[in-house]
């Protein structure tokens, strides 16, 4: 059986290490997200964030002095949200496995996310 990734999780102190991402890296949501009652003009158990979804860390903080907490903009749903290191995926710096099992598909990927820009 393999061990879980995220069975120690939370007795590490990850603010001990640097931060996952970067600010303005493009990450994507490994889970569905609903508001904890955290997120203001939103009852609890609406939906935030699809699983996904794309978006941009926007700011880095902390949370009890163990963990950071990354908060992401979402352009598809136009929330802000805090989230945790295991909850994102960078697209920005994927693995070289997981890029040489996307092939062709890894440079679609590299465009997705980017914002278009204004060639006017």
């Amino acid at each position: 059986m393999e061990p879980d990734p995220f069975e120690d999780e939370e007795d590490r102190v990850e603010i001990g290490e640097p931060p996952s991402f970067a600010h303005g890296e493009r990450v994507v949501c490994r889970f569905n997200v609903r508001n904890d009652g955290t997120f203001p003009g939103k009852e609890i158990g609406d939906p935030l964030v699809g699983r996904g979804e794309i978006g941009y860390v926007a700011s880095i903080g902390t949370f009890l002095q163990r963990y950071y907490i990354y908060a992401v903009d979402f352009v598809d749903s136009g929330h802000r949200v805090g989230m945790r290191s295991r909850e994102l995926v960078s697209i920005d710096r994927l693995p070289p496995r997981v890029l040489e099992r996307l092939g062709p598909r890894a440079a679609e990927l590299e465009r997705l996310g980017r914002p278009e820009r204004d060639h006017a």
